[in-house]
């Protein structure tokens, strides 16, 4: 009933299929004649400490909800 989940990531598996998808939809062109307002996000320079924390999974979370909102 459930699938086990692996317990690494694995993106050679992965990454391929969903970016040819990604390339088929062609979700990486810009609509110049679209009469949406332009849109852009600055994402902040990364932490100097180099160690990662749920604050940072928090503000990528909420970046990815405001861009996917926008479209």
């Amino acid at each position: 009933m459930f699938k086990e989940l692996s317990k690494t990531y694995e993106f050679k598996e992965i990454e391929p299929r969903q970016y040819q998808k990604w390339l088929d939809e062609d979700l990486f062109h810009a609509d110049v004649r679209s009469s949406a307002p332009p849109f852009s996000m600055v994402i902040p320079p990364p932490n100097i400490t180099g160690v990662l924390h749920m604050g940072h999974a928090l503000n990528n979370t909420l970046q990815d909800i405001l861009c996917r909102h926008q479209r």
